[in-house]
Parts: C-alpha cells; sequence; structure tokens
C-alpha cells in the first residue's frame, strides 16, 4: 500500500531526465577553459555528477504524472540544477568560492535568474568559471519559459488564466496540437533572439562603436540579458561598455521581458496582436512612466552630467530593474533618495506574463488596477455590471480573485524576509540598515540582483551573514517558481490520498 498518493518516483525520474540534460551546457564552460589554457576539473566533474545522479534518478518510471507529481518535479529540478551548479564554484575554490554556502548563492543566484552575486574581484576568476555565470542563467531564463507554457499554466497558477485571455490562446500548454513542438517553438525562439543579441553587441564592437566589447563579452551578455537576469563578467556590468552598447541592451531587455506567445503571433504575420495586447500596453506605459519621472528627478538634482547621459541613465536602470534584469550602466546608488525609492518600487513590478522576467508581473498588476477601477466605478452605481476585461475577453472572478491572492502572498513572503534579514544581521553582528534589508528582500525574492546599501549595482552580497545568505537562496528559489510549486509541498492535503 503506497504510502502517499504523490508518486515522488516519477517526479525523481523526470528530475534525472533533466539533470542529464544539464550536461550539455556544461560543456560551453568547459569549452571555454580548454581555450583559455585552464582548468577543465570543475566542469567535467560537474559533468559527471549531473550525468551520474541523472541516470540514476531516471530509473524511476515516469508514468502517473498529474498535477501534483509536477509540482514536485519543478521544486526538485530548480533545487537540484542549483546544487550540480554550485559543483565549478567550489572545486575553483578561488576568493569568495572558498565557502560553499558563496557558491550555492552563486549558482541559485545564477538559475533564478536573480543576478545577485558574492563576487568581489572578477580578475581573480577564471573565464570558465565566469562563462559559466552567464550559462546558468541564460538555462534560468530558458527554463521558466518552458515552465510557464507547460506547466505552470496547466496548474492554473503564473497568471496562466490571463495570458489565455490576453493572447487569445485557449491554452498556452498548445500553440501546437503537441507540447513537444510548443516547446520546440519557445527553444527556437530562445535561441534565435540570443544569437541576434550577440550579433547585434558583437558588431558594435567590430565597426568600433563599443571598442572594450570582446567576442566572449558578447557572447556573455546576450546569454544573460536575453534572460533578463544580469551577471555580467565585468565588475562594472553594463556600465564598462559605451553608450552604444546600453542603448543596444536597453532594447535587449524589453524583448526578454516580452511575451514569447505574442512575438511568436507576430512573427506569424498578426501584427495586430500588438495593438490589442492591454498588458502589452501597460508594460510599456510603465517603462516609459518610470523613466521620465527618474529623468525629472535626475535633473532637479543635477545628477548627471549631459542630456544624453542623464536620458540614457534614466531609461537603463528603470528598464534593468522593471524587466527584474538587474543590469547597471552607473551606480544608482548616489542617486537622491527619491530616485533611489522610485527604482524600488519598480522591483515589484516585473515584465509581461509569459517570458524570462520575474517579480509579480505586469499582468497581475493591470488586471489589479482594473478590478480596483471597477469596484470605485460599483460603489458609485450599485447596480452597474461591469465585467473586467482583457484583449477584449472577460476575465472570470475566480482568476481576478488568484491574482490578488497570489500578489498578496508573494507582498507577505517579502516583508516576513525582510523582517528575517534585519533580525539575522543583528544577531550575527552584521547589521542591516532598514533599506537594506527591504531592497536585498525585494531583490533577491523577486529575482531583481543588485539591492541599495552594501549591495548596490557595484556592490555584493558576500558581506551578508552566511545565514542570511542561505535564507536569501531560498527567496529566490521559492520566488523564481512563482511561489505555489514550493508551499504547496509543506501542507499535508498534498501527500494525503
Amino acid at each position: 500500500m503506497a504510502l502517499t498518493s504523490v508518486n515522488v518516483g516519477a517526479s525523481l525520474n523526470i528530475v534525472g531526465s533533466i539533470l542529464q540534460w544539464l550536461a550539455v551546457p556544461l560543456t560551453i564552460p568547459l569549452a571555454t577553459a580548454v581555450l583559455y589554457g585552464e582548468d577543465p576539473v570543475p566542469y567535467l566533474a560537474a559533468i559527471a555528477v549531473a550525468l551520474a545522479v541523472g541516470t540514476a534518478l531516471a530509473q524511476f518510471r515516469r508514468e502517473g504524472i498529474y498535477d501534483r507529481e509536477a509540482f514536485l518535479a519543478v521544486s526538485l529540478s530548480w533545487l537540484s540544477i542549483a546544487l550540480v551548479g554550485a559543483i565549478p564554484f567550489v572545486l575553483e575554490g578561488t576568493g569568495v568560492f572558498a565557502s560553499p554556502v558563496n557558491a550555492l548563492f552563486e549558482s541559485m543566484s545564477g538559475i533564478t535568474t536573480t543576478g545577485a552575486t558574492v563576487v568581489r574581484d572578477f580578475g581573480a576568476h577564471s573565464q570558465g568559471l565566469l562563462m559559466w555565470r552567464q550559462v546558468i542563467q541564460w538555462l534560468g531564463g530558458l527554463g521558466v519559459l518552458l515552465l510557464a507554457t507547460a506547466v505552470l499554466s496547466r496548474l492554473s497558477v503564473a497568471g496562466a488564466q490571463l495570458m489565455e485571455t490576453e493572447t487569445r490562446t485557449k491554452n498556452v500548454t498548445k500553440l501546437t496540437p503537441a507540447i513537444g513542438e510548443t516547446a520546440q517553438i519557445i527553444v527556437t525562439l530562445y535561441l534565435g533572439l540570443t544569437a541576434a543579441a550577440a550579433l547585434l553587441l558583437g558588431l558594435l564592437g567590430a565597426v568600433g562603436l563599443a571598442p572594450e566589447m570582446t567576442a566572449f563579452d558578447a557572447i556573455a551578455h546576450a546569454f544573460t540579458s536575453i534572460a533578463t537576469a544580469g551577471f555580467s563578467p565585468r565588475a562594472e556590468s553594463v556600465g564598462a561598455f559605451s553608450p552604444a552598447v546600453q542603448w543596444a541592451i536597453i532594447c535587449i531587455m524589453v524583448v526578454g521581458a516580452t511575451n514569447f506567445i505574442l512575438m511568436y503571433a507576430v512573427l506569424r504575420g498578426d501584427v495586430s496582436r500588438l495593438r490589442e495586447s492591454d498588458e502589452l500596453h501597460f508594460y510599456l506605459g510603465i517603462l516609459g512612466g518610470g523613466s521620465a519621472l527618474i529623468l525629472g528627478l535626475l535633473v532637479a538634482n543635477a545628477t548627471i552630467a549631459g542630456p544624453e547621459a542623464s536620458v540614457r541613465h534614466a531609461v537603463f536602470q528603470v528598464v534593468s530593474i522593471v524587466t527584474t534584469t538587474g543590469y547597471a550602466s552607473t551606480d544608482f546608488n548616489l542617486w537622491s533618495a527619491a530616485a533611489k525609492n522610485v527604482l524600488f518600487v519598480g522591483m515589484f513590478v516585473g515584465g509581461m506574463a509569459g517570458s524570462t522576467t520575474c517579480s509579480i508581473k505586469s499582468l497581475r498588476w493591470l488586471l489589479v488596477t482594473k478590478s480596483f477601477w471597477r469596484d470605485l466605478n460599483v460603489s458609485a452605481h450599485p447596480r452597474t455590471i461591469r465585467p473586467i476585461r482583457l484583449g477584449g475577453e472577460v476575465v472570470d472572478e475566480q482568476t481576478v480573485q488568484n491574482v490578488y491572492a497570489y500578489t498578496l502572498v508573494a507582498l507577505v513572503f517579502f516583508i516576513l524576509g525582510t523582517v528575517l534579514l534585519i533580525a539575522d544581521g543583528e544577531r550575527a553582528g552584521a547589521p542591516l540598515t532598514e533599506f537594506e534589508a527591504l531592497s536585498a528582500s525585494a531583490s533577491t525574492f523577486f529575482n531583481i540582483g543588485p539591492a541599495f546599501g552594501k549591495a548596490g549595482p557595484y556592490g555584493t552580497y558576500e558581506g551578508f551573514a552566511r545565514s542570511s545568505k542561505l535564507l536569501m537562496v531560498l527567496l529566490m528559489w521559492v520566488g523564481r517558481i512563482e511561489i505555489i510549486p514550493v508551499l504547496v509541498l509543506f501542507t499535508p492535503a498534498f501527500w494525503r490520498r
């Protein structure tokens, strides 16, 4: 007699298959290490572990995959990739990575596309390891796309009902009759956009508009810009490059945070979707409005010299924060308190649903805004019936309640994370200011990357207490897979027959 109604073996089989495939992208840093004459052992060891553990888990039978098995597989997959992904950091053992906690933090930050880093001296680490940081973030961006369309959408979380309404797709898991074909479309589009980004950045370097941009940098930043992830092999992030590169990366980040289902429809010739997408207009409006507000504050405080630089840095940082990429074109820690608070609010927004972005996402905020406006009108005219519409389609009330519930739970997690970080910092003798704790909690839970204070854009999370870093690892994991797949594992009802 089974002890639980959850087919754990089937979930482990999926995790095993994913770990086996992890060996493929690990060949990229391996090849980089060989090219630069560096030690290939960290990547060979990670490949061996991924294949060995993956093969062992794949021996379980896959029959019986239902909702609960999918929840378990999703949660374990993200965690297992982070653990295996930490192996190259641990084995290199240079600088901050002499600590396994730092290695796990960097790996989890990578696969969750958070972009929070503990690295202090980038020159102390090998090119192979720097490339692995970029690759694992690229994997995280692709993984969340497949997760959103193939798993979470089916389980009625992550705004799936809204994605179906907004994109006029009755089932987001079936852009084509077979889910395998759907995954192939997503992967092909993601690969194409990554290649286009690398080519664009490489061309800027080749024609002299970005003399600092090497082929390594072009590939590395293409990986983490289209994934809206934020790791950079440069200590100054994108601030190390010319204005032309920064404008180009602004465009790439905007594309990476755009709904891939919408992009697929447009590429197939249905350009009308751009005009009819309420979420796209809302998302672009937030980027434009936030940029204008930051620009006004920068000009009022004479923060940056020159009109072009002011516009560029205002647009770049708003796009970077709202899309949860986390790149920096300048040290916004030095901006006025008002400008920093505007960026802080931007951490809660996120890009479009069905994209590589994190945070609450603009589609949920659009529905909350429409719902609140509807309630105001109904309060004035109680007999009025005003359904909420997206893309001309009525959104059912259960979906509205789900979005409110998700938003509330996300904010509760953020607040709880803040309190725990403050308390743990005091306990460990590494106290944080309230704003440092607020921004670090928001940045890790909503997968932004940089925060304010010592974890600012040109700072690092290395100075946080070890227990605080483990807490932020948990926040990154839970936040990246949209809370529900992890939380549901801790409910007794999940395991009961």
